[in-house]
């Protein structure tokens, strides 16, 4: 009698993103130094954000308005009363050694964002991912070994408080992430909100969007997590993704030998594609947070809340379900429009000019993203604009170009002439009787094909059609001159 093979135990993983977004404002959260980004080193500092004795921080509105902004387009509770804590820790880039942020007192949570995931078919599947904390927070300084942003093997340690005080917003979302795919669209989904706020660029390669991850696997059907991992240093969604995948595999691989997975902090190394060991991760304890003793706690008046929501615009995520239903646009057509404000602007001024709403997903989409693409230009500085889009639209669906002859003139559109300019003279022929004699002329001068053709070489069609737009410069209509070659062949 043989044994019955091993049942293969099946994993899921268990994942939650913590994101510090850099918010837009001039200058820091608690002092008027300027946040701009690429500064000489040490310039934009002052005694509040190098944490000299004597001196005592200010809260920046702004940057109270953008985070109670953020919170509301994550559909979070905004505390009508929050307060700021001091963070302790101990590490040459914050002058202080202790950073101001919030710890029990948030000033936003609970609340959720969705994100969609589009198959190949062009299938939606949507999926709600919890938020469970926006919170305010300053900036530490940035530390540069020895000129390579690496420690190993550096001879000495530069230090930069550039950064130092830069107002940021924390997010941190539930653990319902279950994938490296869902995790990047929620990264992504993120970055579209802060964007179309205004609140931050977004931009991960200059740091204004950093995310760490947190990570865990347990045999699906268990319902208490297994030991969490954070992993760092993914400046991309791709890197979020990659990084992932890695560790769960990793993971589940550790816990089949046998082996012990323990709490730590791993970087994600780029170039080796994997995760690495960094350190043993702290707890909040390790932290000792205490209130902010010389800020005042926050109030939220409902006058301010109600201003800054009917502030808030129309959301990615309102905008796709918006284009699906009213204008029957596709998952995939939705995602592109919507990716950015300029973008989706673009789009409704082109509908509002009279464009069809398909044929002007379509142009964006497919010959004017290859265009902006490959001529590194956003769509904010392309020379087509709506207006001439949508004519251009209107002459195809009218018959008086054809969708060739567009495609033929779209250089001169993108250096900026007029649908009417490009198109003089290009006018498709659709008239029988000036159509007629062009096919007979055609059709006298190679009988040879015409014999062959009615000896059932019926593919001669083509050739006599080819002949046809030819002697026309591409301006005779395909479909009627088909139709009347087809008649003149046969009769």
């Amino acid at each position: 009698m043989t044994s019955a093979a091993p049942v293969k135990t099946e994993y899921e993983a268990i994942i939650g993103l913590e994101t510090h977004c850099q918010l837009s404002t001039n200058t820091k959260i608690f002092s008027d130094s300027s946040t701009a980004f690429g500064s000489a080193p040490n310039t934009n500092i002052d005694p509040v954000c190098m944490g000299l004795p004597g001196v005592l921080p200010v809260l920046n509105e702004k940057v109270l308005e953008y985070a109670v902004k953020a919170g509301l387009a994550l559909n979070c509770q905004i505390a009508s009363y929050s307060k700021f804590d001091r963070k302790q820790y101990f590490y040459p880039d914050l002058p202080k050694n202790y950073q101001i942020s919030q710890y029990d007192l948030p000033i936003a949570q609970h609340g959720w964002l969705e994100i969609e995931l589009v198959d190949k078919a062009g299938n939606p599947t949507r999926k709600k991912i919890g938020i469970t904390r926006l919170h305010m927070e300053e900036d530490a300084g940035k530390l540069v070994h020895a000129g390579s942003e690496r420690l190993s093997g550096s001879a000495y340690s530069l230090v930069d408080y550039n950064r130092a005080g830069v107002p940021l917003v924390e997010i941190v979302s539930e653990p319902d992430l279950r994938s490296g795919q869902e995790a990047a669209e929620y990264a992504q989904e993120l970055r579209r909100i802060v964007r179309y706020l205004g609140v931050s660029d977004g931009n991960m390669q200059e740091g204004s969007l950093r995310c760490d991850v947190n990570i865990s696997v347990r045999p699906v059907g268990q319902k208490k997590f297994g030991v969490k991992v954070e992993i760092k240093n993914m400046n991309s969604f791709s890197a979020i993704q990659k990084a992932i995948d890695y560790e769960i595999e990793r993971q589940i691989a550790a816990i089949e030998a046998g082996e012990k997975i323990f709490q730590e902090t791993r970087l994600w190394e780029e170039g080796s594609q994997r995760t690495i060991s960094m350190r043993s991760k702290e707890g909040s304890s390790d932290y000792r947070y205490f209130p902010e003793p010389d800020l005042a706690p926050i109030e939220v008046s409902s006058q301010q809340l109600n201003t800054w929501g009917e502030q808030l615009p129309e959301l990615p995520a309102q905008k796709r379900h918006r284009y699906e239903s009213e204008l029957g646009l596709s998952a995939y057509d939705t995602r592109v429009l919507t990716e950015d404000i300029p973008t989706a602007e673009y789009f409704e001024a082109t509908i509002a000019a009279g464009a069809n709403a398909k044929q002007a997903a379509n142009w964006i989409t497919q010959d004017i993203a290859a265009y902006l693409n490959k001529q590194k230009l956003t769509i904010a500085e392309l020379a087509l604009t709506p207006k001439n889009l949508a004519k251009t639209i209107s002459l195809i669906e009218k018959g008086t170009i054809s969708n060739k002859k567009a495609k033929d003139k779209l250089p001169e559109l993108f250096a900026g002439k007029s649908a009417e300019e490009a198109f003089k003279g290009a006018e498709q022929i659709s008239d029988p009787s000036v159509l007629e004699p062009i096919i007979e002329k055609v059709i006298a001068e190679n009988p040879q094909e015409l014999e062959k053709y009615r000896a059932g070489k019926t593919k001669l069609l083509g050739f006599f059609v080819g002949k046809v737009l030819k002697e026309t410069g591409g301006r005779a209509d395909p479909k009627l001159t088909n139709q009347l070659v087809t008649q003149k062949l046969n009769g």
